[in-house]
């Protein structure tokens, strides 16, 4: 196992679940990818579960707060980006465009964190370590592994997070697919513009790796899931698959290349 004890900034840090049904969503996601759940009280009738694998912390899930439900906020995966300074962040997020849905705040001693829109409606966190780090584990299944940021604006998005985070793009001369590339590390893409629907909301997706993409695709089905993107290799990249859990929620599936099919 690759155990992570430090999350350079910039990286992706975190991931949680905001969910209608908290535990129908543990029963699924522990069914489908192995997760040991610890549920942590945090008031009445109220709790946070972490995802663990082996012990290791790799994701959260809570309840959709019923203000967020009135206005129409989905179950969701919210990732968090790690920050040295999440105060110096959400003021540069500000300063370019970007809007704080929560600013700075601590949370209790285990790490600081602020919301931020991007300003073409993708939604995430800020987070700046103290006790927690965030996940705990890395290139295991079950683990996040990728993320895409689907947005309708991908000249604006990407001007965006270059002067937030200092991220860079390569392109694909070949797809118009753009990898984000934070120093030296690639962690996630910028697709280009869907024609079938080119108003999506903005947002992120993010990836689980797993060892066999179909049969954790027929799995998560079986369980509930529904497809966005049935089974699909993409040639020398892997085999991925797109799905809404039993609640709404969107993530992605991908197995590593080569496949075989």
């Amino acid at each position: 196992m690759s155990h992570i004890e430090h999350h350079k900034p910039g990286s992706f840090c975190w991931n949680e679940l905001s969910t209608t049904d908290q535990n129908a969503a543990k029963e699924f996601y522990s069914s489908l990818f192995g997760w040991v759940v610890k549920d942590e009280p945090m008031g009445p009738g109220d709790f946070y579960t972490s995802f663990r694998i082996g012990g290791k912390e790799v994701g959260a899930a809570c309840t959709l707060r019923p203000d967020l439900r009135a206005a129409g906020v989905p179950p969701n995966w919210k990732l968090y980006i790690a920050v040295e300074s999440v105060d110096a962040v959400a003021e540069r997020a500000t300063k370019v465009g970007g809007k704080l849905l929560a600013p700075a705040f601590d949370v209790m001693d285990i790490g600081r964190m602020a919301v931020i829109q991007d300003p073409t409606g993708a939604v995430f966190s800020v987070w700046q370590a103290r006790k927690n780090t965030g996940f705990q584990l890395t290139a295991e299944p079950g683990t996040h592994c990728w993320a895409d940021l689907n947005t309708p604006d991908p000249a604006r998005a990407r001007q965006f997070y270059t002067d937030v985070f200092g991220w860079s793009f390569v392109e694909d001369t070949n797809t118009g697919y753009l990898r984000i590339q934070n120093g030296t590390d690639f962690i996630g893409g910028l697709p280009p513009v869907r024609p079938e629907n080119p108003r999506i909301p903005a947002h992120w997706l993010s990836y689980i790796l797993v060892a066999d993409c179909d049969a954790s695709a027929a799995k998560a089905k079986k369980l509930g899931a529904s497809f966005c993107l049935e089974p699909t290799t993409m040639e020398k990249i892997g085999r991925i698959a797109i799905l809404d859990d039993p609640q709404g929620a969107a993530f992605a599936i991908y197995q590593a290349w080569p496949v075989k099919t």
